[in-house]
């Protein structure tokens, strides 16, 4: 399934691969790898509400800056386990994390297969990077909040994401 113009990158339309989630979905089953080149699936992601923050790419200011909010309010947060996905190298998100004492963020690698993108629908397929998104999934592995940002280099709505979390994790 690919939606055409889903996403825009400086106003240009690119296409997803995948679907597109909606709160109330099941969260879907995915393969990648963490920092140490171990596998992550959803099912490795354990049973507490997670917020799935994807970003292109973490050398860039916009995901650089989205990694470091949700590992500050990682830091806040009981019951909920963050994580972030990219498409960058396992060995490049754990440099990145070391240079900006980033450590309460879970690093997750999509550079396998794509795996993670198709499955929720932020793989971009001109680029074969992952678009810039939210999600919140609960203990019982169902999406309570999806945001899938328009442009790429906009920000997402913190916000809402975070509330949702803690909602769920109530």
């Amino acid at each position: 399934m690919e939606r055409s113009g889903a996403t825009t990158l400086r106003g240009n339309p690119l296409t997803l691969v995948g679907p597109e989630l909606h709160p109330g979905d099941q969260a879907p089953a995915f393969e990648a790898v963490d920092t140490s080149l171990q596998p992550v699936t959803l099912g490795s992601t354990g049973n507490s509400v997670r917020i799935f923050s994807v970003v292109p790419s973490l050398d860039t200011p916009v995901c650089d800056a989205q990694t470091r909010r949700f590992n500050e309010e990682a830091a806040k947060m009981e019951g909920v386990d963050i994580y972030t996905f990219s498409m960058d190298l396992p060995f490049a998100q754990k440099r990145w994390c070391g240079a900006f004492g980033v450590d309460k963020v879970k690093m997750v690698s999509d550079h396998r297969s794509g795996s993670f993108g198709e499955a929720y629908g932020t793989l971009i397929k001109e680029l074969r990077i992952l678009s810039r998104a939210i999600f919140v999934v609960d203990k019982n592995n169902k999406v309570v909040h999806a945001e899938y940002v328009k442009e790429v280099a906009d920000f997402p709505n913190y916000e809402t994401a975070l509330e949702a979390a803690k909602s769920a994790a109530q």
